[in-house]
C-alpha cells in the first residue's frame, strides 16, 4: 500500500512559477513510477508527466514540454513537479499517482492516487 499527498498548489498569475510536490509513504517508493495529472473544471482527466523508477526518464506531455519538469527525492520519498511560465489554462487540480510499472498516459491503470491539489492561474 502507497499514500500519496500532494502540496505545493496555489493561486498565481500568469507566467509565475510554482512548485508541487508529491509525498509517499508505506512501500519501497523506488519501486514505484510516479505520474502528475491534472483535471480542470468540465473536463477530462489529463495526463501531465511521468517519472520512473530512478528518476532517469521522464515522460512529458506536449503540453507542458519545455516548462514543466519533473524529478524526485528517493530518500525523502517526494516527486516534485516545478512548473514555470504558467499559464490560465494549467488551471486544475493536480495529482500524482503511482504504480510499479509506467502505466501510460490514460490514468485509469495507476494503482495509488493522492488526493490532489488545487492551481489557478490568473491572467
Amino acid at each position: 500500500q502507497v499514500s500519496l499527498v500532494e502540496s505545493g498548489g496555489g493561486l498565481v498569475q500568469a507566467g509565475d512559477s510554482l512548485r508541487l510536490s508529491c509525498a509517499a509513504s508505506g512501500r519501497t517508493f523506488s519501486n514505484y513510477v510516479v505520474a502528475w495529472f491534472r483535471q480542470a473544471p468540465g473536463k477530462e482527466r489529463e495526463f501531465v508527466v511521468a517519472i520512473m523508477w530512478s528518476g532517469g526518464s521522464t515522460v512529458l506531455s506536449d503540453s507542458v514540454k519545455g516548462r514543466f519538469t519533473n524529478s524526485r527525492d528517493n530518500a525523502k520519498n517526494t516527486v516534485y513537479l516545478q512548473m514555470t511560465s504558467l499559464k490560465p489554462e494549467d488551471t486544475a487540480v493536480y495529482y500524482c499517482a503511482a504504480d510499479r510499472r509506467y502505466r501510460g498516459i490514460s490514468g485509469t491503470q495507476y494503482g495509488y492516487w493522492g488526493e490532489g491539489t488545487q492551481v489557478t492561474v490568473s491572467s
